[in-house]
């Protein structure tokens, strides 16, 4: 990758790690489900009359949106305002690969490397540790909310695959357009309209700076910016910078929220980091031996050939 690329790449993991802090924020302004479905709309409502319509069948459009959109940011959005910290939750959520793997071979019948497997094994100890770190005493349910965000990352994962789009940018965009409304019915359920006229009655500088950050600049500004660098190279040459994301998460949450991490968390980080970055490695490929040489014709059949190509030339 170019310099300017390689950039290009720690700045999105950059802004997805920094993510994490300004959902914390975001939080603080509102209830769980309504921030998420103000994330979502502020990405769909202008995006949608300018990039055309989809080009997949709706019901990929449908299935993605409820489960990256609804199910995936939801069940994440849950998970840090019962209390999961936000640094904690970019490591976390980084099990997506081993769901994804799982998924991917229920689902497609993908078979993983034997360094793959050793990859999953090796972050799955990760996340166990985090889990051991937290303890009786920690926010047992918020860690399995985020740990359901990552299952639902997994399986949304397999299913964009499953589906195919064409153009990276409108398939993101229409995905986008689909979690608002349900949102928005679960937080009315949920959450109590009370609580929603009122957190947006009372909507600030902060609250509008974590929307705009968590829907226009990690989503469009990221995802645009990731999928033009998996168009230019090879996702084997893309795909190790996301392990930036927990490194960024996890220092800004240290940074900017004081959030503070024990040695049981700094292990977990490196054996999920380390876990991720070997499945992204490939096995290396015996030499291919001396391939076979072409039959030959008999000289008698041989001969009318040349001659024809003779005259040819």
């Amino acid at each position: 990758m170019s310099p300017r690329h390689i950039a290009l790449a720690v700045a999105v993991a950059a802004v997805w790690g920094l993510n994490f802090v300004l959902i914390h924020v975001g939080l603080e302004n509102f209830p769980p489900l309504l921030f998420c479905a103000l994330r979502f709309a502020v990405v769909a409502v202008p995006a949608v009359f300018l990039v055309g319509p989809p080009k997949v069948p709706w019901r990929w459009i449908l299935t993605v949106g409820c489960t990256l959109g609804v199910a995936k940011f939801g069940l994440l959005f849950l998970g840090m305002h019962a209390g999961m910290p936000a640094g904690l939750s970019s490591l976390v959520l980084q099990s997506q690969a081993v769901f994804t793997a799982l998924f991917a071979a229920v689902l497609l019948g993908e078979r993983s490397s034997g360094l793959r497997v050793a990859g999953l094994v090796t972050a799955f100890a990760g996340i166990l540790l985090a889990a051991v770190d937290q303890g009786p005493s920690g926010p047992v349910g918020a860690f399995v909310l985020v740990i359901a965000a990552a299952g639902f990352w997994g399986l949304s994962n397999v299913l964009t695959r499953r589906a195919a789009p064409p153009d990276a940018l409108r398939w993101m965009v229409w995905v986008s357009a689909v979690p608002p409304l349900p949102l928005l019915g679960l937080s009315l359920l949920v959450e109590g309209p009370r609580a929603d006229l009122a957190a947006l009655a009372g909507i600030g500088p902060a609250g509008i700076g974590a929307i705009l950050y968590v829907g226009l600049l990690s989503t469009l500004f990221g995802f645009v910016a990731w999928s033009f660098l998996l168009r230019s190279y090879h996702a084997s040459a893309v795909a190790p910078y996301s392990l930036l994301v927990p490194v960024f998460g996890m220092s800004s949450s240290w940074l900017l929220l004081g959030e503070r991490f024990s040695p049981l968390a700094a292990g977990a980080a490196v054996l999920v980091i380390a876990g991720i970055g070997l499945t992204a490695l490939r096995p290396r490929r015996p030499a291919a031996g001396p391939r076979a040489l072409p039959r030959t014709r008999s000289p008698r059949r041989a001969a009318p050939a040349a001659a024809r190509t003779d005259r040819t030339d």
